[in-house]
């Protein structure tokens, strides 16, 4: 419902009404565009569903540049009226970033709440976020989006300092405070500044609490995987396949938004810690991933990258190549990385998925755990690829050590001898010392008390 006061238009929606939204978005002629104007009107309907609105229509307009006043051109903004007597929507969502005065703009030439592609997925994460420390990264973006977009005019903005002295006498105000005090619009801002600033302090408090977490996981060598990809590529089902964390996972985009981490064993009894975390998507505000950096430094701090691609998306490789972007502007697209080439039991033919373009890639279904065991052992191949080569007879009475190495390390070959057990593979940098008494050279001499000479590392 749609009313006016003091000049300014509010937007009531019932509780259980859902809201009606118009999709826009500008098409740009002269940008190289990795995404086509209809595909990410399709990705912004499914954001839009995602967050309860029923989509009644869509328009495109291709220009140089969005307008600078209204973001579409003047006369599209107005059609866009037109169809708002006739489609009775009462939101419309553009696909980009408006700027304050063009989302203004827009409202007074259509009558209906216009919000953008930023403010939408804001409004999903907000929906998504259940732990405290996902709510203030959540309110931290929400805040630092609505700060530049607070406006207010005429004189009910402001307000006089102080009040009456008292009905009867007095000069109107309490000393010190007389004169034109404050606008609403300034305090507003203020109130504002004044809880990010807030936030940012809790969520410091929140990255250096896992900070040493992941220095006590460094401590005892455990390799990390951080699972990435698109939204909805199934990296929620395919982390709850690998650890039967029971984490949700639906047919949503943005259905989880927490990091979860995971202890799991490979096949070759390696230990591993596996993190679950936030899905990317195109025109990921830069904001959103600042305010996440609390959840994204689990990215960061990984060994290696395990990334999910829905291989049955018509957009498969656009989207791995927006993973990639993302990746970059965190610094982490140089990490070791497995490809999850994901639900291949949708597809007709799953023998004939290419692997070639993909990092170490391997076809999977997450939902059934077909390709699964292949993973796993794809993942153990690229965690030794970081470690030392090593050689080591470890003597009978050291077993612990033996168990450390499967543990921590990556076994190639193990067998029995005389004077113990003989392990080839390789190891983390933080325990060689621990296995440097027991290092055999590739032709080395054993004795029962270890071996003749410390060899060099394979």
């Amino acid at each position: 419902m749609l009313t006016a006061k003091n000049g300014r238009f509010l937007y009531i929606t019932p509780a259980n009404q859902v809201e009606r939204a118009f999709l826009a978005a500008v098409e740009q002629s002269s940008a190289d565009a990795l995404w086509s104007v209809e595909d990410s009107l399709s990705e912004l309907a499914s954001l839009a569903r995602t967050a309860g609105a029923e989509v009644v229509g869509t328009m495109s307009q291709r220009l140089r540049t969005p307008d600078p006043a209204t973001y579409l051109g003047k006369g599209r903004a107005n059609e866009l009226a037109q169809l708002r007597d006739q489609l009775d929507f009462d939101l419309v969502i553009l696909d980009d970033e408006l700027t304050p005065a063009q989302q203004r703009n827009l409202e007074e030439i259509t009558g209906a709440r216009v919000i953008d592609r930023t403010a939408l997925i804001l409004d999903i994460f907000a929906q998504h976020a259940h732990t405290r420390e996902g709510q203030l990264q959540v309110e931290l973006a929400q805040l630092e989006y609505r700060l530049p977009r607070l406006t207010g005019r005429g004189h009910a903005m402001s307000r006089v300092g102080g009040g009456s002295r008292g009905a009867t006498g007095g000069t109107g105000g309490a000393i010190g405070v007389r004169g034109p005090g404050e606008t609403k619009l300034e305090m507003d801002r203020r109130r504002i500044r004044t809880r990010i600033a807030e936030l940012k302090r809790d969520l410091d408090v929140v990255r250096q609490q896992r900070g040493i977490l992941r220095r006590q996981r460094s401590a005892k060598a455990i390799p990390v995987v951080a699972i990435v990809g698109y939204t909805n590529a199934g990296k929620s089902t395919l982390f709850n396949t690998l650890t039967s964390a029971g984490v949700l996972a639906e047919h949503k985009l943005f259905a989880t938004l927490d990091p979860t981490t995971r202890h799991i064993t490979l096949p070759t009894h390696q230990e591993v810690l596996v993190t679950d975390t936030v899905g990317f998507i195109q025109k990921l505000p830069t904001s959103l991933v600042a305010a996440f950096r609390a959840t994204l430094e689990e990215v960061i701090e990984a060994d290696i990258l395990l990334e999910v691609v829905d291989i049955t998306h018509e957009n498969a490789i656009e989207q791995s190549e927006t993973v990639n972007a993302v990746l970059a502007e965190l610094g982490t697209d140089e990490k070791p990385r497995v490809t999850a080439l994901n639900k291949i039991d949708a597809l007709a033919r799953p023998g004939e998925v290419d692997t070639t373009i993909f990092p170490n890639a391997t076809p999977v279904s997450a939902l059934t755990g077909q390709g699964v065991p292949e993973l796993l052992r794809r993942i153990g191949e690229v965690i030794a690829e970081g470690m030392s080569p090593v050689r080591v007879l470890v003597p009978f009475e050291r077993g612990d050590l033996v168990a450390i190495f499967h543990q921590r390390g990556h076994v190639v070959v193990e067998r029995q001898e005389p004077e113990g057990t003989r392990i080839e593979g390789a190891l983390p940098p933080a325990l060689l010392s621990m296995f440097a008494p027991f290092r055999v050279p590739r032709r080395g001499r054993i004795t029962a008390s270890g071996p003749t000479s410390v060899g060099p590392v394979m």
